[in-house]
């Protein structure tokens, strides 16, 4: 069997295909990552004023999948679009143009062999939430197939999910606590299994959104000069920029100024980590809360427990911590330290380290500060808990995300009772049959020494 879901993110849209072997008994099967391509271009959500072309830039990979999945399998093989927060900040601002890329994509899509099954906007919990089930999924923490092909509930401790997006960052974990505000509590039934699970999406405080936001601060705070010295850029870094590419969003429009959106800006990089933290923490509002306690922007959050795995741009920010700079990250001050030493390298320093990157290579001291912080004082983890996070893109070789916890739960392969009980009995035979093989072995070794023994002994 196989699925196709298209992920449409902020910044750029990945296709996935996935393939499972059925399992006659229960429908459930184990699924893996079959492959995957990347959209060319931006995200769906950049098309507002040319909808049409949303659907078009999708064509390519939808065309690989035609030869990725056999042909006899077209029909059978659910195809599924997802958009997240690109097209949720759309949909705040103009919902025609939202209405009408969706469409566009749409029309696209149902022009494939594939079992088109819609297009739609996730909401913030669902994206934290399907990329928890994915995490724990993968690890074989809700189930796993035993030696003998049974299933078995293997009764380990599920794994807390940290997504951090072009747009959007999220947090989703089990928890035991009080979650004092029901729209950050899910109760899923896996498996036949219940999870009382947190969950909260914060909108605008992805990477791509981050950097804007940061930009926006930092030129009010210089007065929209024609040249402004940017603490988050390394020295040797200067680049023109129109306002409107900063307030072109639905995060920095509240802070738009007066000035012609035209207008362009010399912003030259002074790298000094130390007002660049600065900056950066002015993102977050820590003084709020009308609960007992809060991760930031008043938002409640439980004590964070247990393992975590941090994927998408945790992971590609802690990679380049340990790839191109060479540092470990096993503490917050290990990524704290990092941070202030990508601030304090040049620009000509960076692109020796790392030429494939420079697109994104500015950008690096301004999101490692922002993850040290947002991990340490928004989410509250410490020299105890920060440990226990596992930054990683994939498990063996399927991507950590949303997508395929979506697809699980649209094609119903995650029941809400157990699974058949009827190989785990088979198993429970086996098990007592080997116990016997082994006792009936070592039995008939300890008879055959003692025989020995006596046959020694009557002989001398």
């Amino acid at each position: 069997q196989y699925g196709i879901v298209l992920d449409a993110g902020s910044s750029h849209t990945a296709m996935f295909i996935y393939k499972w072997l059925a399992d006659k008994e229960n429908d459930t099967g184990v699924v893996s990552e079959h492959s995957m391509c990347d959209v060319e271009g931006p995200g769906i959500s950049s098309y507002s004023s040319n909808p049409p072309a949303a659907g078009t830039s999708l064509v390519h990979c939808l065309n690989q999948a035609l030869g990725d999945v056999p042909k006899e399998k077209h029909a059978g093989t659910p195809l599924y679009l997802g958009a997240t927060a690109g097209m949720r900040l759309l949909n705040i601002t103009n919902p025609q143009a939202s209405d009408a890329v969706l469409n566009a994509v749409a029309t696209t899509l149902k022009s494939y062999p594939f079992d088109f099954r819609g297009a739609k906007i996730l909401s913030g919990e669902e994206e934290g939430v399907f990329g928890w089930v994915t995490a724990n999924y993968l690890l074989e923490n809700f189930i796993k197939r035993g030696w003998l092909g049974e299933w078995i509930q293997p009764q380990k401790k599920t794994v807390g999910a940290m997504d951090f997006g072009g747009a959007s960052t999220q947090i989703t974990f089990e928890t035991r606590d009080t979650i004092e505000d029901p729209r950050n509590e899910v109760m899923l039934k896996l498996y036949g299994q219940a999870y009382k699970v947190y969950t909260h999406s914060f909108l605008c405080y992805g990477r791509d959104q981050v950097l804007k936001r940061l930009l926006s601060e930092l030129l009010q705070a210089e007065h929209y000069q024609p040249t402004v010295h940017y603490p988050c850029w390394p020295t040797g870094y200067d680049r023109s920029l129109s306002l409107s590419s900063v307030y072109d969003s639905p995060c920095t429009e509240e802070e738009k100024p007066s000035l012609a959106l035209n207008t362009t800006v010399t912003v030259v990089g002074t790298g000094n980590d130390s007002l660049c933290a600065l900056h950066v923490s002015k993102l977050f509002d820590f003084t709020t809360c009308s609960f007992s306690r809060c991760s930031f922007d008043g938002i409640f959050q439980p004590e964070v427990s247990g393992n975590f795995i941090a994927f998408s741009a945790f992971f590609y920010t802690v990679d380049f911590i340990q790839t191109v700079m060479g540092r470990p990250v096993h503490l917050p001050n290990d990524l704290k330290d990092a941070a202030k030493t990508i601030c304090a390298t040049s620009w000509s320093e960076l692109l020796q380290k790392a030429p494939k990157l420079e697109k994104r290579l500015a950008d690096y001291c301004a999101v490692s500060m922002f993850v040290y912080l947002l991990t340490t004082k928004g989410y509250n983890f410490n020299n105890h808990s920060f440990p226990n996070i596992a930054f990683q893109k994939k498990v063996g070789e399927t991507s950590i995300g949303w997508a395929l916890g979506y697809m699980l739960n649209l094609t119903n392969m995650i029941p809400a009772e157990k699974p058949s009980s009827h190989k785990s009995m088979l198993y429970n035979y086996w098990v007592i049959l080997i116990l016997l093989f082994v006792v009936t072995t070592l039995t008939s070794l300890g008879t055959a020494v003692c025989l020995l023994r006596r046959s020694k002994s009557s002989t001398i």
